[in-house]
């Protein structure tokens, strides 16, 4: 296949008018296919990346089933995200097991690939649980994670973590190397969150979601993150963060650092109504998804795709920076910018044709056109 014609996302952030060759899966420098899509007036960015969400249409990857990730990648792929490391709760031990086993067994090939999992519970603090179930909050433990990540054959790519806990410190430096560690859902002050960098964390689950503030005399794990260059989530739902907020967040981090998530919870691509997170009931309305009992916001509502769109045409994120965010930068942190996050010879040939407002004109999922408008 031949792309031509596109306003191509190039990996120095630039977007230039040129053509797409792809080889099979990949991307090459030339192309004996004579299928030719013709994307004039169409921006061309890499298949989008989410490493931070829980289900949609009716699905939560916590279902523990192949079938339940079948249906989430597919609806991420329609949609554009091309990539997927959805995130486990705070849940018990077992149950745990059976969703990395489920994640293991998946071989689905006509969505989005699952790339990884985001292991969002359960050692956290309980007084900053959000929608996390505090029955089932647990100390840090490296057996236990070993566990897991040996059901999962090693598919846990981001392990979450409130570093003030008894133990959190040990267990950042036994993990360091072999997944992100993110700090999460946590009470930390600067001091105990520096600490926790200089053991090897690299990463902050939804900055400001479930931590404290950011103040001038208590800058806390968003400070300890700015000043020592960790990659940051951050959700542009228009729900979690105001758009000051996000627009001063790229600021103080740069493009360089931040990574787009959607949190996105069953809900997403469904009607209003009552639907269940980590086992509790939440209700959703538009896209505000909110606990029943307690009202704590409870993920999202909205896909990757439509928080790239409200951080540009609402929030005055240049579409740039906003790409790179949800693309590469999500990539690279979880060790799989070879394969994806760019439109480069070698990576395989996912990407996306948005028209002049950001709505998808056609998805291209490893050389193959899974639908086009």
């Amino acid at each position: 296949m031949i792309i031509k014609n596109a306003d191509v996302f190039c990996e120095d952030g630039v977007f230039r008018t040129k053509d797409i060759c792809t080889d099979g899966e990949r991307i090459s420098s030339s192309s004996e296919n004579d299928e030719i899509l013709d994307a004039e007036g169409c921006y061309a960015v890499p298949g989008l990346i989410d490493i931070h969400f829980h289900g949609c249409v009716g699905h939560d990857f916590c279902d523990g089933t192949e079938e339940a990730i079948r249906e989430i990648a597919s609806y991420e792929a329609e949609n554009g995200v091309l990539a997927i490391c959805p995130a486990t709760m705070t849940l018990p031990e077992e149950t745990l097991m059976t969703i990395a086993k489920a994640a293991a067994a998946y071989n689905g090939d006509s969505g989005a690939d699952l790339v990884g999992i985001n292991m969002e519970g359960p050692f956290i603090n309980e007084a900053k649980k959000g929608a996390q179930n505090p029955a089932y909050i647990h100390k840090p433990d490296v057996a236990m994670y070993e566990r897991l990540q040996k059901a999962s054959n090693g598919l846990f790519k981001l392990v979450d973590i409130a570093p003030e806990n008894e133990g959190a410190m040990e267990f950042i430096r036994q993990v360091k190397d072999e997944a992100v560690i993110s700090i999460a859902h946590t009470a930390a002050d600067y001091e105990t969150a520096v600490k926790a960098i200089e053991h090897g964390v690299s990463h902050v689950t939804h900055l400001y979601n479930a931590m404290p503030g950011y103040s001038h005399r208590a800058p806390g794990v968003i400070g300890a993150a700015c000043d020592h260059g960790l990659d940051v989530e951050l959700i542009c739902d228009g729900i979690h963060i105001h758009p000051s907020a996000v627009r001063t967040t790229f600021k103080m981090f740069g493009d360089d650092k931040i990574i787009l998530i959607s949190d996105s919870m069953m809900a997403t691509g469904m009607e209003d109504g009552t639907y269940q997170l980590g086992g509790q009931d939440v209700k959703v309305v538009g896209n505000l998804a909110t606990l029943a009992e307690g009202g704590a916001i409870a993920g999202s509502a909205t896909n990757l795709m439509d928080c790239l769109r409200t951080a540009v045409k609402t929030m005055g994120i240049p579409l740039n920076s906003a790409v790179k965010c949800a693309t590469e930068n999500p990539a690279r942190s979880i060790g799989i910018y070879d394969s994806y996050g760019s439109i480069s010879e070698g990576k395989y040939a996912n990407v996306v044709l948005l028209d002049k407002d950001l709505e998808i004109k056609a998805v291209i999922k490893k050389g193959e056109i899974l639908n086009h408008k």
